[in-house]
């Protein structure tokens, strides 16, 4: 492959087409990213601050354009595009407000606290970062910020159907002054990609995607003596206990499975009910999955838009198909139409769910739910830790003390929602355990994951 070439998955025409880079080209921009990053170390974080501030502002002069280009590109609802470039702009403001107290020196002892020390934070290069295609401007931009208030610089290769989206990120950063080189992009296969992890130059790496790939490129890094950050995907389980309000238990799960189209990393996938309260929160969560329109994402009364691609839909035929077979009552949809335009899965619903089949042990990325039934509040807990994965997860209970307890003591999963649903927030942590990676980003741990803590000691 030569060319990349983008695709609109409203309709299945093509968009775009984009030359790959040579690997002269590639190392030329991790080049001039070096020599980019040796002038931004100088500045102080202060100095810092007013660049990010200032991309904020082009983000949201730019934003029904950003909007409508993810739209094309990935299918994106068009208001949920819009959500995403503010969410951008919260993320570089909230950066250049805390970057300077998160990041300063800290005062310390040693000699048994008779003498003097100081722990500085100081950039260490060229940031390596592989982004997936789900929220084309945040997950390039979460990378982004951090390292550009820490003091490195930073290389993209992002998905390939979403390239227009991360080539028009780096531009607009260009617009709003960042220095030329600081940040670009690369437009690169695999094997190069595995070049560029292997380059004197990258100092670290970042990924976002499948465990599979994070595997691959956590394995490459660590040949290499390169740190990483991984955040690998999920199956999040969202708990309804016993005591939960069912109602805003339906409400709220719904909107958790089909945000984002269901293609969310932390998107509510399993449900697991207790028994107590099963058939009617079954009743009234399929009744809302079915009245969901599913149409054009650029209407605003859509509310479930295409899949990215057509291999993303044919994965999800795939892995439907399989639960059903091994078991699991398929309540509604699972029945694309063979001919329409587009690649457009409807809202489904899957229950009986078994360990062994995709609806329980993997990531289904699209709208589909697995519900699975529990006997109890404790049983519920132990099949919602019985996953290969732990990125985030729910409770739903009126007990708020209750829900702090399992979350903090049982659930064993990075983020957990209680009795709502939402994808991240800059001043908190986001990141997962087992097979969802490792590594923060948000919260003011994203800029310490790729700094050298030195230690200064004095007399």
């Amino acid at each position: 492959m030569t060319q990349i070439q983008t695709r609109n998955p409203a309709t299945g025409k093509a968009l775009e087409t984009y030359e790959l880079m040579s690997e002269e080209e590639v190392f030329g921009k991790i080049e001039a990213a070096q020599t980019a990053f040796l002038d931004w170390r100088t500045k102080s974080h202060e100095e810092r601050a007013p660049y990010l501030r200032k991309i904020a502002d082009i983000l949201r002069q730019n934003a029904e354009k950003f909007s409508e280009l993810m739209t094309r590109e990935m299918g994106k609802l068009l208001k949920d595009g819009r959500t995403e470039v503010e969410i951008c702009a919260r993320i570089f403001e909230y950066t250049a407000d805390n970057g300077p107290g998160e990041l300063a020196d800290q005062e310390r002892t040693h000699g048994g606290g008779k003498k003097r020390g100081i722990v500085s934070f100081s950039p260490i290069g060229v940031i390596y970062s592989v982004q997936p295609w789900n929220f084309p401007v945040y997950q390039p931009v979460r990378v982004l910020a951090a390292n550009l208030m820490v003091g490195n610089a930073v290389i993209l290769k992002h998905a390939s159907i979403c390239t227009g989206s991360g080539l028009f990120l780096r531009d607009l950063c260009l617009e709003a002054g960042l220095p030329k080189g600081l940040f670009d992009v690369i437009l690169v296969g695999h094997d190069l990609s595995d070049k560029v992890i292997e380059h004197k130059l990258i100092r670290a790496v970042t990924m976002t995607g499948s465990d599979g790939a994070g595997s691959h490129i956590g394995q490459t890094a660590a040949r290499n003596l390169k740190k990483t950050v991984l955040e690998l995907g999920s199956n999040d389980a969202y708990l309804v206990l016993e005591d939960a309000d069912i109602d805003l238990a339906i409400k709220t799960c719904v909107q958790g499975r089909l945000y984002n189209n269901g293609e969310t990393c932390v998107s509510a996938k399993r449900f697991i009910v207790t028994d107590a309260v099963y058939d009617r929160f079954v009743s009234g969560f399929v009744e809302r999955m079915k009245a969901v329109k599913m149409g054009d994402p650029t209407d605003e009364d859509t509310g479930l838009g295409p899949v990215s691609s057509k291999e993303q839909f044919d994965t999800l035929v795939e892995q439907v198909g399989k639960s059903v077979d091994g078991g699991a009552t398929l309540l509604c949809g699972g029945d694309p139409e063979p001919d329409r335009e587009g690649f457009y899965y409807p809202a489904t619903v899957l229950a009986d769910c078994k360990p062994g089949t995709p609806a329980y042990d993997d990531e289904l990325f699209g709208p589909v739910a697995s519900i699975i039934r529990a006997k109890d509040d404790e049983d519920a807990m132990k099949i919602a830790n019985d996953s290969r994965y732990g990125l985030g997860g729910g409770i739903f209970t009126r007990d708020e003390d209750k829900a702090i307890r399992l979350a903090r003591d049982h659930f064993d999963t990075g983020m957990i929602r209680i009795n709502s649903f939402g994808a991240a927030d800059p001043n908190m942590p986001f990141g997962g355990v087992k097979n969802s990676g490792y590594g923060r980003e948000h919260g003011g741990f994203g800029m310490k994951e790729f700094v050298n803590a030195k230690a200064i000691f004095l007399p």
